[in-house]
């Protein structure tokens, strides 16, 4: 009997050991694509889930017609840009106040909350102060609107539009984050609900800053509504989202020099060094340029975690992803009550690598096609891209063609890393997404805007065809081409409730 109950007290001992270390040692559960694996590592690296689909797309042909077609850019559309007001702007010589807005999420969801606290303020005739940007919870992005973009730029472009300061004058220097953080306080407004109207900006914060000079909007993200707007408010929004917000200059040079080497392309070279590298492409600018296609993968740890489909990593990593939802999201974000058959028939799984590099190839994208990873992380790492660098090998990212001088003032900060990547998609002959989310939202909006192609995946399609075991490539890539015939950038008009950043059209286009 005593050593029955030595053994049940020491299995619990265990047990209690097992629940306490994922808190007490986290870095022994930490992915294989931040560290060396762990003891209990979550990660087992996953093998192909579509082998007969890959076998089919290596041996691919592709005609030179398919390949014209693919890279044709887009047919005119008739419209063209439409964001200035139609009686021309009007500054009021005097203002209500002072707005201040703190902006959470990544940086395109930040982008979308700028242009609406440039619209808010036009709407309170208040003046707007540059928005505070939060930490990111996620990345542990600090980074500050002036870091990001050029502020000379937006306030010029929008000076006959709203007044914007950078910062508060003395009187009101004491309205900072931290003030509103300890405290509940008469100027920080913090009932603004999801799609405000303007009227209740009128109605509710406009007493605020009569009353005290100052108005603090927090949260702020997501807090105008697309729909029953003034025109002139909608066409702000567009001139703040296409014209105003540019990125600061060592964004925009990296940028460049990215594009460049991805069209001109360099021979990998080990210790090559910035003045190699500019030679070489200065060589290869005589052969003309080439083409590219940027592909944000969009396949971090939060977005897996968050979708709660089967990526293919067995229990470890369903069991790590679980944890992570319970710790990140405190119960917020739960297990789906469907089945991952279900999810992916619903088209509601984001494509891992393997399936967004079959449907490239699919559509007659080949092995020769360079690609642009657009991605701050892989949940996974090398592992999990390996099936589609087996398709695509000539596939970069911002580390394998920039040297570490270069990337010194952006690495380690999230959001520079995705302006970076912001910048090159917009300059890319293709650009497609293997899920929706910000970035893609703010991509279509923007490359819609500039006539651009943009491939947006037939989610629901693609789920369904994944899940069917016995096709074939040819069956594959004829329902994958039908399916997508009518995805590749066309306009499509903004419906009611839908984002005016993602559908600029008709209220940022008009016709020629």
């Amino acid at each position: 009997m005593r050593s029955w109950n030595l053994s049940q007290r020491g299995g619990v001992y265990v047990a209690l050991l097992v629940l306490v270390l994922p808190v007490l040692c986290p870095s022994l559960f930490s992915p294989l694509g931040h560290a060396s694996p762990s003891v209990f590592s979550e990660w087992n690296a996953p093998k192909p889930r579509h082998l007969s689909l890959l076998k089919g797309a290596v041996q691919r042909q592709i005609s030179d017609e398919q390949k014209s077609e693919l890279w044709s850019p887009l047919a005119p559309n008739g419209l063209k840009s439409c964001v200035s007001p139609a009686n021309g702007p009007v500054v009021p010589k005097n203002t209500q106040g002072y707005i201040q807005v703190f902006l959470d999420g990544g940086l395109n969801q930040q982008r979308m909350g700028i242009c609406d606290a440039v619209a808010v303020a036009k709407i309170l005739n208040a003046t707007l102060v540059i928005p505070h940007l939060e930490v990111n919870p996620v990345w542990k992005d600090s980074s500050s609107f002036e870091d990001i973009f050029d502020v000379d730029h937006f306030i010029d472009v929008l000076k006959d539009e709203i007044p914007i300061v950078r910062d508060l004058p003395e009187e009101y220097a004491w309205s900072t984050r931290e003030y509103y953080a300890v405290a509940i306080r008469a100027t920080r407004v913090k009932t603004a609900p999801v799609h405000a109207s303007a009227n209740w900006y009128l109605e509710n914060v406009l007493p605020v800053l009569q009353s005290y000079g100052i108005a603090a909007i927090a949260p702020f993200s997501h807090r105008l509504a697309f729909d029953n707007v003034p025109e002139d408010i909608q066409r702000l929004r567009c001139k703040v989202n296409f014209q105003a917000l540019i990125f600061v200059p060592h964004i925009r040079e990296l940028g460049e020099a990215l594009i460049k080497r991805l069209r001109y392309p360099v021979q990998p070279q080990s210790g090559a060094d910035d003045e190699y590298i500019q030679t070489t492409v200065n060589k290869n600018i005589n052969r003309g340029p080439g083409k590219f296609v940027a592909l944000h993968l969009r396949f971090d740890k939060d977005m897996a975690a968050h979708s709660a489909c089967d990526f293919g990593g067995g229990k470890a990593e369903r069991l790590a992803l679980a944890k992570y939802r319970q710790i990140i999201w405190q119960g917020r974000v739960l297990n789906s009550q469907f089945t991952d058959e279900e999810l992916r028939s619903q088209g509601r799984c984001p494509l891992t690598p393997e399936e967004i590099g079959l449907l490239l190839a699919s559509l007659g994208f080949d092995s020769q096609t360079r690609l642009y990873l657009a991605s701050h992380k892989v949940y996974g790492g090398e592992a999990r891209i390996s099936s589609l660098r087996k398709l695509f090998p000539l596939m970069e990212d911002k580390k394998s063609l920039a040297s570490e001088e270069e990337l010194r003032k952006v690495e380690g900060k999230a959001s520079l890393l995705a302006a970076v990547d912001y910048y090159v998609s917009m300059q890319s002959d293709v650009f497609i997404s293997a899920s929706p989310g910000n970035m893609h939202n703010a991509m279509v909006g923007h490359r819609t805007y500039e006539n651009l192609k943009t491939i947006r995946p037939n989610m629901a399609l693609l789920g369904q065809l994944f899940l069917n075991k016995s096709m074939d490539w040819y069956d594959f890539q004829q329902a994958v081409q039908d399916g997508h015939q009518n995805r590749q950038g066309q306009i499509r008009l903004r419906k009611t409730k839908q984002s005016i950043y993602t559908y600029p059209a008709p209220d940022c286009m008009c016709s020629r």
